[in-house]
């Protein structure tokens, strides 16, 4: 039995801001803001949440390039959505 591998769709922010699919959504600065708050941070007040990118897998940092895994972005944003839909309906 041997399985199929499907590699990751992968992109660098700057060719991320450039997809059709996605460059009506987010620009450049969006994205990196969006990476920057993914990571745990502290403040004088305490814990600042993540935005949760990092723990879905769609961010891969290789050295110093960032790679945004597309499928896992796409999954991240319609969880978004359909938490954003619960609240709505409660």
């Amino acid at each position: 039995m041997s399985e199929t591998f499907t590699p990751a769709r992968l992109a660098t922010i700057k060719n991320m801001a450039k997809m059709p699919e996605y460059k009506e959504a987010f620009t450049e600065a969006s994205l990196r803001a969006l990476v920057y708050s993914s990571s745990p941070r502290k403040s004088s007040l305490g814990n600042i949440k993540t935005n949760g990118l990092l723990e879905v897998g769609a961010i891969i940092r290789v050295g110093r390039k960032v790679l945004i895994n597309l499928d896992a972005f796409d999954s991240w944003l319609k969880s978004l959505n359909d938490q954003e839909n619960y609240s709505k309906q409660s």
